[in-house]
């Protein structure tokens, strides 16, 4: 029976290191999704004039000119859109990692933290500098 036991332990450790990978891939994704739509959640949020990675960038963001309004996540060296973007990654990995099974909802949810944490965080930023 000792035998028995040791295989059920042994198929449990595999199925839990499996959900482990898998989970670690859904985050990797998702994180990876956030870095390259993170500048264009910017300007939708402010409509500052950033634009894609693939494109220009943060090169027509109005922190470029000399009148305010300045964008929230781009002044300051961008210290408040790394702050911003620091959250929707950690929101992103809490929901990943959560204890239980890697369900499609949870798969969602994963890739839904982005923009609503995205989102609190620009809510705070804006309101801090006082863009809107």
């Amino acid at each position: 029976m000792a035998a028995g036991e040791t295989s059920a332990r042994k198929a449990l450790r595999l199925l839990q290191s499996r959900v482990s990978r898998a989970k670690a891939a859904l985050f990797a994704c998702a994180a990876a999704t956030a870095y390259v739509f993170f500048i264009d959640w910017c300007d939708f949020l402010f409509r500052c004039g950033c634009e894609s990675l693939w494109a220009a960038a943060a090169a027509h963001c109005n922190v470029h000119e000399a009148s305010p309004p300045h964008c929230p996540w781009c002044v300051e060296q961008g210290r408040y859109g790394g702050a911003a973007f620091a959250a929707a990654v950690i929101a992103q990995a809490g929901t990943a990692f959560r204890r239980g099974p890697l369900t499609p909802a949870r798969a969602l949810l994963v890739f839904a933290a982005f923009p609503a944490a995205g989102a609190l965080a620009g809510a705070a930023a804006a309101l801090w500098t006082g863009y809107w």
